[in-house]
């Protein structure tokens, strides 16, 4: 963890413990990463007052493959009372794509979870209704996963002939680490 703590990342270190895996800052807003298991302990703790962060701007997720835990998930948040910004982080690993529903906190949460699972393919544990809500319902695989194949489809063109994604788009490396 960082040696100068905001107050929100402090009350959250005080009031999860050991849960709280890191915590760091960018331009004045917090970022706190959470053990998978309390992440909706966490999101409820904020909510409420004294921080009220009541508003869930954001769910979403990115791939880090090939690192473990592969995925994490970021839950922007937005306090209007203080007009500050707090973002949850939560990793989830490759093996065992699931992290616990926030719907139960942020009711607004079920439609991104929707997305995430889409897009991704991490379970959200107590959701009402994980379904498909982007793509279509006969697809298979996640499209914003990092393995998911690159297909390409011929085109004919008259003249100038483009050339395909591949030949232009370099190969993914390693994953980055997060600052």
């Amino acid at each position: 963890m960082t040696t100068s703590l905001s107050p929100v990342q402090e009350f959250l270190a005080e009031r999860l413990g050991e849960a709280v895996l890191e915590t760091h800052g960018f331009r004045g807003d917090a970022t706190v990463v959470v053990a998978r298991e309390r992440v909706v302990d966490a999101l409820r703790e904020v909510r409420d007052e004294p921080w009220r962060f009541e508003v869930l701007v954001d769910l979403t997720a990115w791939d880090r493959y090939p690192a473990e835990p592969r995925f994490e998930v970021v839950y922007h948040l937005l306090s209007l009372k203080r007009r500050e910004r707090l973002r949850i982080k939560t990793r989830v690993p490759g093996h065992d794509p699931t992290a616990p529903s926030a719907v139960s906190v942020f009711a607004g949460a079920n439609w991104f979870e929707r997305e995430v699972w889409d897009l991704f393919g991490i379970r959200f544990q107590g959701h009402p209704n994980l379904t498909r809500i982007l793509m279509p319902d006969d697809w298979e695989g996640h499209p914003l996963r990092r393995d998911f194949p690159l297909t390409e489809e011929p085109v004919e063109f008259h003249g100038h002939v483009p050339k395909v994604p591949s030949q232009i788009v370099p190969r993914v490396g390693p994953a980055r680490e997060d600052p």
